[in-house]
């Protein structure tokens, strides 16, 4: 189990979009509409990392395009970022969900499938060279820093990992905007998440 066998091993980001379509690296891929790569300039000095793609990016094929989508283009306006010029991605790139009636119901990816699916982000990564990694939630987080990161003692931090996906580059970790929207007091955790921001 694992992507690499689908990972070109040279070009650039539209070599990496066109082959991972091919990708059968883990099962998601049975269930799921259609990978969802990243997006975003090759030059960005920013790297936003969310978790899986959604319900509305699983069927647009674009990351944060549904409501958690919306939330983030708020706050990054808050903070004074463009997400024209940000590099937006997923580390895993297929939708994990269960069905309720007509509904996908949104799951948390399995740690098999995100370690299955680093290569793709690996590739980015290094493709990319950028100066800063955003980890939007839990996954995100472990599959940039490692399985023992934890998010709620982090968040906000800028940290300097020596080792793993992002060595030499500058994380911050949050929570992902889907938590926010969950959230039972939505204004205080807005707040927060846009404070975490700011130190980007």
């Amino acid at each position: 189990m694992g992507a690499q066998e689908w990972v070109p091993g040279d070009g650039g980001l539209d070599e990496l979009r066109a082959a991972i379509g091919g990708c059968r690296g883990c099962g998601l891929f049975e269930h799921a509409t259609q990978p969802v790569f990243g997006r975003g300039p090759a030059a960005a000095r920013v790297v936003v990392v969310g978790e899986q793609p959604g319900d509305h990016e699983d069927v647009d094929g674009e990351p944060f395009t549904g409501p958690a989508g919306k939330l983030l283009d708020r706050a990054l306006v808050e903070v004074g970022l463009d997400r024209g010029e940000l590099y937006l991605t997923n580390a895993v790139k297929h939708f994990r969900f269960r069905r309720q009636g007509k509904r996908r119901i949104h799951e948390t990816p399995r740690r098999s499938e995100v370690v299955a699916c680093t290569p793709w982000l690996a590739a980015e990564l290094d493709r990319l060279s950028p100066e800063t990694v955003v980890c939007l939630g839990a996954t995100a987080a472990k599959a940039v820093l490692g399985p023992s990161f934890k998010l709620t003692e982090h968040r906000g931090e800028e940290l300097r990992p020596d080792d793993g996906l992002a060595a030499g580059l500058r994380v911050v970790t949050t929570v992902h905007p889907s938590a926010v929207l969950r959230a039972p007091d939505r204004d205080s955790a807005y707040a927060d998440f846009v404070a975490d921001l700011k130190v980007v």
